[in-house]
């Protein structure tokens, strides 16, 4: 029998992108169908799946998989493209997103057609602390840090010429279990740094959400910065607001790409 086609929508966020489908059409096996859609010669590509299933005007629940099949607890980028989906959808300008990693408030600042600008409260970020990472890429050390998802943090005066293979170790560690994100981060001034992220279950992408509060809170928890951070990474621009305990904020862009059927 013929499969029935799967609509979708794709959306991005500094570079980072999501494939935003309705939770209906999940069927049996969402981590082999979320490879599926994500492979970008044989799908329609991206750095992972949004399953959404909309639970009221301004509620959504939001299931994350990643390119790879595994799941993840959440992705500050994919919160605000299920916001900017939702927006455009239903209207409004406050869309609460139920993620793996609790529920979230994004507030939306300004919008230009499809281009979309929100405030998202990203809950409470954990400071787990300093550790040291031996592979066979070298000696590691950086902060563990846990904005939902984990991270190691790790800074750094220029980024290393091999930093994706340096991350992969770090992110395949066995003091990782779960694995982990990788960041290196640059610090460019007081309210200002720059970073490269290789993403759990994505590999290298051009930005990360929570990556940037991950790096904006290793940098002002070390005191080499001061909220707020301008996050730099080669997707674009994030703003980190934390004040050191409760309050973390993420201000960033989403856009949506474009619409269409899948044809499994």
């Amino acid at each position: 029998m013929k499969s029935q086609p799967i609509p979708f929508v794709k959306a991005e966020a500094c570079g980072n992108d999501f494939l935003i489908i309705e939770a209906q059409h999940v069927g049996a096996d969402p981590a082999d169908l979320s490879r599926q859609l994500c492979d970008r010669h044989r799908g329609i590509g991206a750095d992972g799946v949004e399953w959404v299933r909309i639970d009221g005007d301004s509620r959504v629940a939001a299931r994350l998989f990643n390119a790879d099949g595994s799941e993840a607890e959440i992705s500050g980028n994919g919160t605000r493209c299920v916001a900017a989906w939702v927006v455009e959808t239903r209207g409004g300008s406050e869309v609460r997103v139920v993620t793996g990693a609790g529920e979230k408030e994004c507030m939306l600042l300004r919008r230009s057609a499809n281009n979309f600008e929100f405030m998202v409260e990203m809950g409470r970020a954990e400071v787990i602390g300093e550790r040291t990472i031996i592979g066979n890429q070298g000696t590691a050390t950086g902060m563990v840090i846990s904005t939902g998802n984990p991270h190691f943090v790790e800074f750094v005066q220029d980024f290393p010429f091999n930093w994706q293979q340096r991350a992969a170790t770090i992110a395949q560690s066995s003091e990782f279990p779960q694995g982990t994100n990788v960041e290196f981060v640059r610090v460019l001034g007081r309210n200002k740094i720059e970073f490269r992220i290789f993403e759990r279950g994505a590999g290298e992408t051009q930005s990360s959400g929570t990556g940037s509060c991950a790096s904006a809170i290793a940098a002002i928890h070390a005191g080499k910065a001061v909220s707020p951070v301008e996050v730099h990474a080669s997707g674009g621009k994030q703003v980190v607001h934390w004040d050191g305990a409760d309050a973390l904020l993420l201000e960033g862009p989403a856009r949506l790409i474009c619409r269409g059927e899948y044809l499994p």
